[in-house]
């Protein structure tokens, strides 16, 4: 961007120095090495000591980069959910606003895709805790992009005349999501919201069934079933194909 181009009342980015770029350089390796050894060793077993030296660096200096080991997890952590809120939200938007059902059915089928494309990355977000660590609040939003992208639809249907199908343990679930309809979706209700957690929780569950490699030797083809289960919750939505 020129300086005519700049928008009013900012001043133009500065040019980042050497050492700068350097050091970035150095920082997207580091996490390039860190994602192959999940694959290779998991989470729980990635060692930043391993990383330096496969990067050629002293153990020492990786702390340069990440404090410890754990802040190495939070970032590839953030990373992770950052990149399948990304896919998902732009799968949902190509759709038209007013078509709820298929950009249901869009954000649904990108969450699957994206997972069976990077299953160490899904694994980590979604699999097996890591011993001793604790991820921080600011993991919270990024890990709130896809069901915030299942809120908006929800949303938009029910502004639309969306009517869901009730029943007596919807009801009794309005305590259990009372503090996340709160944080997240004041403007619906307690029940809708109680769906949209329902619906979230069914469509991971095919999905960690399938990436870990559950169905082996009981579904043959996991895709149909997962198109079975979009079906069912939009049914369950009051939605109709």
């Amino acid at each position: 961007m020129t300086t005519q181009d700049q928008p009013a009342g900012t001043a133009p980015a500065k040019p980042q120095t050497a050492r700068q770029r350097a050091r970035e350089q150095t920082e997207r390796e580091l996490l390039d090495i860190a994602r192959r050894h999940l694959g290779e060793v998991g989470a729980a077993g990635l060692s930043l000591r391993a990383i330096a030296r496969e990067r050629g660096m002293v153990s020492s200096a990786v702390y340069r980069y990440f404090d410890s080991r754990d802040a190495l997890l939070t970032t590839l952590i953030l990373e992770a959910y950052n990149a399948l809120g990304a896919f998902v939200e732009h799968a949902e938007q190509t759709i038209p606003r007013a078509d709820h059902q298929q950009r249901f059915a869009a954000a649904a089928r990108a969450m699957r895709a994206w997972a069976v494309a990077h299953p160490h990355q899904y694994s980590l977000i979604y699999g097996s805790p890591v011993p001793g660590y604790a991820a921080p609040q600011d993991t919270i939003m990024a890990a709130a992009r896809v069901g915030l992208v299942l809120f908006d639809i929800m949303r938009d249907a029910k502004n639309a005349g969306l009517h869901p199908r009730r029943t007596a343990a919807l009801d009794h679930t309005v305590p259990a999501v009372k503090q996340l309809t709160s944080d997240f979706a004041p403007d619906l209700s307690p029940q809708l919201v109680a769906l949209g957690v329902e619906s979230w929780t069914r469509l991971y569950g095919a999905i960690s069934f399938e990436v870990f490699g559950q169905f082996n030797q009981m579904v043959r083809d996991p895709a149909a079933l997962y198109e079975f289960i979009i079906d069912e919750e939009l049914a369950r939505f009051g939605f109709a194909r």
